[in-house]
């Protein structure tokens, strides 16, 4: 079955899937092939109902990540994995019975409060201290994706072709589920890409490059994030970028249209109050 993952990977991008989501589910479906051949002794032919259900409920009852039981969107991400690889066996001819059911799915609690847990000034001092270590094209990086709120495999895949620093705006063409949209920059954005661009030697095609590779890989850019905030990351800027717009007089449809947010219930998350505030609301009772 292991040498089966590589056509699930080609099936995955021809089925449209991100780049990200694509290496999560070949992460995961590698995960249900580990814990068949330590549970059973054996290596997994093909897929059975019986041992999806062993398997979910090892996930469920047994497994734990930084100490705690797996969430239901973490399990039930692991099982969106082997539907589709059970639709590629399928396709195969390796099996032609479906095995992961909807039911099989746990029920998520929705969570009402806003994710952002980083201010402005945070941010801002952030980008300063970024500023402040020479590095010109981290500091374009972050900067484009505290005030475009772009996905941080958006950004990295950003060509040149793209950007349109006269006209103020960026091409997103490796969008969620491969959709385009435009978004638009401002001139914190354009000032930071200029001056990166000013010492930028690389003939790559893509805008963020790397000496050894034509696009910088999202793993160097996390522990360069690392270097300066243990809190901040990529996905909490564009949480920031949603907050930020919302407080600023910015509408929910435009909001969800700069973000690439296919649910409007996404985007009206960020107006809700964050944890911390909802906590101190709740000492006052």
């Amino acid at each position: 079955m292991e040498h089966l993952v590589e056509g699930f990977s080609a099936f995955l991008s021809q089925s449209s899937k991100s780049e990200n989501t694509i290496k999560t589910y070949v992460m995961n479906v590698h995960q249900y092939l580990n814990w068949f051949r330590d549970t059973y002794g054996m290596d997994c032919k093909r897929l059975y109902r019986e041992n999806i259900l062993d398997f979910r409920n090892y996930l469920i009852n047994v497994k734990r990540f930084k100490g705690k039981h797996l969430n239901a969107k973490t399990v039930n991400g692991c099982l969106s994995s082997l539907v589709s690889f059970n639709q590629f066996l399928i396709k195969q001819g390796i099996q032609d019975d479906v095995v992961v059911e909807k039911s099989d799915f746990l029920k998520v609690v929705l969570e009402f409060a806003n994710p952002c847990i980083i201010s402005k000034s945070d941010v801002e001092k952030f980008r300063q201290e970024i500023l402040e270590s020479g590095d010109k094209r981290l500091y374009a990086l972050v900067t484009l994706l505290s005030y475009t709120g772009l996905r941080i495999s958006e950004a990295l895949h950003v060509k040149l072709t793209d950007l349109s620093l006269e006209a103020k705006e960026v091409v997103v063409r490796k969008g969620k589920g491969g959709k385009q949209r435009l978004v638009y920059l401002n001139s914190r954005i354009v000032s930071a890409i200029r001056e990166y661009m000013k010492v930028r030697t690389s003939e790559s095609e893509y805008l963020f490059n790397s000496r050894e590779t034509e696009r910088v890989d999202r793993t160097v850019i996390n522990k360069q994030f690392k270097r300066f905030s243990q809190v901040i990351t990529p996905h909490m800027l564009r949480h920031f970028y949603a907050t930020n717009c919302l407080e600023n007089g910015f509408s929910v449809h435009e909001v969800a249209n700069q973000c690439g947010h296919k649910d409007l219930k996404v985007t009206l998350l960020y107006t809700n109050p964050s944890r911390s505030e909802m906590k101190r609301k709740a000492e006052l009772l």
